[in-house]
């Protein structure tokens, strides 16, 4: 993860080699990102990389099917405008995308309540039916219940420092409600605060479409926990407007195992331990705190 860096040389010396047109722009690294190193490029650009086993194919699906959605989508996204080939250079795909301004809300949180009227439009122009040929997750979108190990672990990880009775409850709720069963529709898949951004307190750009995939639409729902201020839950889905309450119920078992994973993977960073990220840990803590309520 973030120990593991590529070196400035390299980036140049790929656009040299394959969009020299773009080469002489001023390159800056950029701190976070999980499967890809990423840096801005000029005013207006960012080049990322990929750096696990996993993100060469998350790269190839955000470079297929994110043009593909990002014209009807009412916020900035970072729609790829190059795409790097594996090259004697590098061995894998890489790709250069628009920057999306602002912070991301794990540095900056989400403060306006308006935000929720914000996020209920972004995913309504989102959620449409996917196509037969869209990415499947094999973690997101899917029935809660075929879940269940991965939130008995996650819970575990953390249970000595959440209220784990109640997050379990709310966890068996969201299992025991029927399961979605329209067709599969698109999902950004990982909204949580290091994957948009913020500006003057609002939420202003998504980002990070790696995990874009299809299925039921409560694994984006969960956002309304995830990213929104205090008590901006209920706006948000007043808005959305077509989630039923199973749908709602589902959504908020999503929140709880979302914030979870945050919040150990925060406390990993806390700790120095390797993949983590301190500044997951207070963004999940108060997700979770949320999704309680």
């Amino acid at each position: 993860m973030d120990e593991f860096r590529y070196e400035r040389d390299l980036v140049r010396a790929l656009l040299r080699d394959q969009h020299p047109d773009l080469a002489e722009l001023e390159l800056r690294e950029v701190e976070g990102g999980w499967d890809n190193q990423q840096w801005r490029l000029g005013p207006e650009l960012a080049v990322r990389l990929p750096r696990t086993e996993r993100a060469p194919s998350l790269l190839r699906a955000e470079q297929k099917w994110l043009p593909v959605l990002a014209d009807r989508l009412p916020l900035p996204t970072p729609v790829p405008v190059r795409v790097g080939e594996p090259s004697a250079l590098f061995e894998h795909t890489w790709t250069i995308t628009r920057w999306v301004d602002g912070e991301p809300a794990d540095r900056v949180p989400i403060t306006r309540a308006g935000a929720a009227e914000t996020l209920a439009g972004f995913l309504d122009a989102l959620h449409v039916r996917a196509p037969a040929d869209a990415p499947v997750s094999p973690t997101r979108g899917l029935p809660l219940a075929s879940l269940r190990d991965g939130f008995g672990s996650s819970l575990e990880a953390v249970a000595d420092e959440v209220d784990a009775d109640h997050a379990r409850e709310i966890w068996e709720k969201a299992v025991a409600v029927p399961a979605w069963d329209g067709p599969p529709i698109w999902l950004h898949g990982d909204l949580h605060p290091a994957n948009v951004i913020v500006r003057d307190g609002t939420l202003s750009g998504v980002i990070d479409f790696g995990d874009l995939t299809s299925g039921d639409p409560a694994t984006d729902l969960s956002a309304a926990w995830i990213l929104l201020p205090d008590g901006a839950a209920s706006r948000f889905f007043d808005a959305y407007e077509v989630a039923d309450d199973a749908t709602v119920t589902r959504a908020r078992g999503w929140a709880v195992l979302r914030a979870l994973n945050l919040i150990a993977i925060g406390r990993d960073g806390r700790r120095g331990l390797p993949g983590g990220k301190p500044t997951w840990e207070p963004a999940g803590r108060a997700a979770l705190e949320r999704a309680s309520a």
